[in-house]
């Protein structure tokens, strides 16, 4: 552990005095609402869109950033937009899937000490930063018309149960949620069935939120023939 971790840990313990509360807490909270006031006034317009969540370390020669700009160019062509985390990977390859297919592709990035920066393909009017992971993921819940999810790590993992839980408590419409390679979700799939499920702390039906496909016109056509039940399309 370095100083620097060290030093943050001693703080969080230390006891704060009013006048640290009302400088520092305080106005914490308008830095928050500053950030949801912006994603709102940028994406309450947005349009029907698609979130692509993954891994941030993928490299354009990894066979699922191939796949996740595979998925976006079909999105677009198909009248959705593409909202990614806004940085390199999956995300990168999402946005240049979707930059390249003449759609709206949307970044929403969080600042990072590393690993993290807005990819060239995001849209210029369509680039947020955030500060707080929170805030960012309420406006992939609020403003996505489903959640396809490749390959990634535990901010991929987040992201994916935050919409799982949303939808399984009815906080959140039904909306697809899709798993991409069934390579990389299977073990996953087997101990949410195996132990979560066995164990009785959810339901066969909870398991029925998400579905597994391999291919990018597999994950486009679970988002398409969910609204085609409803009879809606993209409107742009």
């Amino acid at each position: 552990m370095n100083k620097s971790e060290e030093d943050k840990i001693r703080k969080a313990f230390k006891e704060k005095n009013w006048n640290e509360i009302k400088t520092y807490d305080s106005w914490q909270i308008f830095k928050v609402i500053s950030e949801f006031v912006e994603g709102f006034e940028k994406l309450g317009a947005i349009g029907p869109c698609v979130s692509i969540f993954g891994s941030a370390r993928s490299k354009p020669d990894n066979k699922y950033y191939k796949l996740a700009e595979e998925i976006a160019y079909l999105l677009i062509k198909k009248g959705f937009g593409v909202i990614t985390g806004g940085g390199p990977g999956i995300m990168e390859a999402a946005n240049k899937g979707a930059h390249f297919s003449g759609g709206k592709s949307v970044g929403l990035n969080i600042r990072l000490p590393y690993e993290q920066r807005p990819n060239i393909f995001i849209d210029a009017d369509k680039l947020i930063e955030f500060d707080y992971f929170f805030v960012r993921k309420v406006m992939f819940m609020k403003y996505s018309q489903g959640y396809i999810v490749l390959p990634g790590g535990y901010g991929t993992l987040d992201e994916m149960f935050e919409a799982v839980t949303l939808i399984q408590t009815h906080k959140m419409v039904n909306f697809p949620v899709i798993l991409v390679a069934k390579d990389y979700w299977g073990g996953l799939v087997d101990w949410l069935t195996d132990k979560i499920l066995h164990e009785k702390n959810i339901d066969n039906d909870d398991l029925s939120i998400f579905s597994v496909v391999d291919t990018a016109e597999e994950a486009v056509s679970a988002i398409e023939s969910f609204y085609h039940k409803y009879a809606l399309k993209p409107n742009f």
